[in-house]
């Protein structure tokens, strides 16, 4: 069984994930980092192809790390907004919302727009906009939803890890 996270960038999907795999000894990947392993920088992939073409690189590596069991996937924050994408992670996995509120999702991300395309140039009301459109969809494809306001990254580790039945070594 594999732990997949999912949630808006800055939720903290990188370092849950990485925590996970330490208290488990799964195995931790990230699609964004297996894309720029493959492909090159996102923010590259994103000004010279486009959206639709980092997305179709995007599907190619969740199709190859959703068929292996026993992992730890961190996603990237469009990744599941594809349902091929949700569908072939959820065949051998659970699917955990990393939720966080809009003022510390804006404090982590607000200024990251060089190294994460969609929210270049971003302002509050366009990154309330993207959150407000995504939500739902996380919600939906999501087999939990964890609030992770307010607690620590090992306290939100540790409670994927309870409600996927994951054992902590």
């Amino acid at each position: 069984m594999n732990i997949i996270l999912c949630g808006m960038m800055g939720a903290g999907k990188t370092s849950v994930g990485i925590k996970i795999a330490d208290l488990t000894g799964m195995r931790w990947y990230d699609t964004d980092d297996l894309i720029t392993e493959k492909y090159g920088k996102i923010s590259s992939i994103f000004e010279f192809y486009g959206e639709s073409r980092f997305r179709e690189m995007e599907t190619e590596i969740v199709k190859k790390v959703a068929d292996e069991d026993g992992v730890v996937i961190s996603t990237g924050g469009g990744c599941v907004l594809r349902p091929e994408n949700s569908a072939a992670l959820k065949k051998h996995g659970k699917i955990v919302f990393l939720k966080v509120d809009l003022d510390v999702l804006f404090e982590r991300t607000g200024h990251t727009g060089d190294d994460r395309p969609l929210l270049k140039n971003t302002t509050y009301e366009k990154m309330r906009e993207l959150l407000d459109y995504r939500t739902p969809i996380y919600e939906s494809c999501a087999d939990y939803t964890i609030d992770t306001n307010g607690k620590n990254v090992e306290e939100v580790a540790r409670e994927v890890c309870a409600v996927c039945g994951a054992h902590i070594e």
